[in-house]
């Protein structure tokens, strides 16, 4: 058999990367460039941080972002009913002549999102319009004669909300595209003996990469083994302490055990070390479950340079927004808790002097119906995103906004679900491109991408 120079360099990174399988979750050579630049000795000179804002159960953002004209907030009224929120009540923002919204209309926020109100107006955030799960563009004619590739099981929670993460709807056993940036990025930290990939919700799919492991922890701090600090239980310890020294393992099941309890701690007691050491941020932050994870987040930033970082991704995420029913109680809270949150955590970065070097954005399963079911709304498909920095081109809306008709609307699948005109991909596609990612590795991560005409939806300062 005649071996080529890309089979043969294919099977070399396979074996330097361990067994871990190269290529197939890229769909190309996106983890070989990844061994290559392991060696190169190329070091990135600034710091960036990501963070995914995740709103789990599918945000109204129809009653999040609001038309304040009398026109079309009438249109809005009329497919929303009872769950209306008065237009006298809206917060103005006020975007740019080059970030109009699309359809001419004014737009407002919820009046419990006040604090978000003013990142947009005073520059430091953007809003994102009709996002959502894509293989490719599709239109409402297509949809319904089912002449185009669709995700699989559309407004499904947690199907959606793992093709958000992954923006993968072709692969169901796809890492994060998040992981999947990390593995191409890692080597570029100084430090290789920790994961740039920090999750605040457990194990999330959104920091699942093939070659770099997310680090879990909690909003207070870093979860350590609490075998090994049990008070009269010296006998314990020392005994397992000796099950776990390198080498002392006859089974590759426990060695790998072994290696993996050692990285654990090797990791918490690294990152605890770096906690202290940095000290806490004096930004006040929300009390709430996500509140408390964006200011875990704003002291690991802190913390960077005792952990000898340059690139970490972060993930935090707020529940609740499967607002079937009591939407008119529920979600203003919710919204009301998002917007402080991300202010004081924007603020932190001011704190800390690196608002231009660290980006927040938001993401959900999907939007929600236009039309509602009395005190609620039902799963829906594109939906509108908040992204906040001080790298954000901010003060504009980027995409169209849809029509919110109840009846005759082109942009309706056909039960108030709304077809997305902006695809995951390319929003993916345009954070990574900022955090540093060539062109190369957008398209291994995100091959659906070159079915959309925008690679940069141009929302990030480069």
């Amino acid at each position: 058999m005649r071996l080529n120079r890309r089979d043969f360099l294919r099977g070399c990174a396979h074996g330097a990367l361990g067994g871990v399988g190269a290529y197939s979750a890229l769909g190309s050579l996106g983890l070989l460039d990844a061994a290559m630049a392991a060696g190169s000795g190329t070091i990135f000179p600034d710091y960036k941080a990501l963070v995914c804002v995740f709103l789990h159960g599918g945000n109204d953002s129809f009653n999040t972002i609001v038309p304040r004209d009398t026109t079309h907030h009438a249109v809005y009224a009329a497919s929303r009913g009872a769950l209306t929120v008065p237009l006298g009540d809206l917060i103005a923002v006020d975007p740019l002549a080059d970030g109009l919204p699309g359809d001419g209309a004014l737009y407002g926020l919820h009046p419990q999102m006040s604090a978000l109100a003013g990142l947009f107006n005073g520059g430091q955030a953007g809003i994102v319009a009709n996002v959502g799960t894509l293989i490719r563009p599709t239109t409402q004619q297509a949809y319904q004669q089912g002449t185009v590739a669709l995700p699989p099981q559309l407004f499904s929670h947690e199907d959606q909300a793992n093709i958000w993460q992954t923006s993968r709807p072709d692969d169901g056993n796809a890492a994060g595209w998040g992981g999947r940036i990390a593995d191409l990025m890692h080597a570029g930290n100084p430090n290789q003996n920790q994961s740039m990939l920090v999750s605040l919700e457990s194990q999330a799919l959104f920091q699942r990469g093939d070659v770099v492991n997310q680090y879990v922890m909690s909003s207070y701090g870093v979860e350590e083994i609490g075998y090994l600090d049990a008070w009269g239980n010296e006998a314990g310890v020392a005994a397992f302490n000796a099950l776990r020294q390198e080498g002392t393992q006859a089974h590759v099941f426990e060695r790998s055990y072994a290696r993996a309890t050692n990285s654990s701690i090797a990791n918490y007691q690294a990152i605890g070390a770096a906690l202290n050491s940095a000290g806490d941020v004096t930004t006040a932050f929300p009390n709430s479950r996500l509140g408390r994870q964006l200011r875990m987040v704003a002291r690991l930033i802190k913390a960077r340079n005792a952990l000898n970082l340059r690139r970490q991704i972060f993930f935090v995420s707020l529940g609740g927004f499967d607002t079937h029913g009591s939407q008119a109680s529920v979600h203003p809270q919710l919204l009301a808790d998002l917007s402080q949150s991300l202010k004081a955590f924007y603020d932190a970065t001011v704190e800390l002097a690196l608002p231009g070097n660290v980006t927040a954005f938001t993401a959900s399963d999907f939007g929600r119906t236009v039309s509602i079911n009395g005190d609620g709304t039902d799963h829906g498909w594109g939906g509108h995103h908040f992204v906040v920095g001080g790298a954000v081109r901010g003060r504009r809306f980027y995409g169209r906004m849809p029509s919110l008709a109840q009846n005759g609307n082109p942009d309706d699948a056909g039960y108030g679900q709304l077809i997305p005109t902006l695809s995951v991909d390319q929003y993916a596609a345009t954070l990574a491109r900022w955090f540093g990612l060539g062109e190369t590795g957008i398209d291994d991560i995100l091959p659906n991408l070159a079915n959309f005409g925008s690679r940069n939806l141009g929302f990030l300062n480069l």
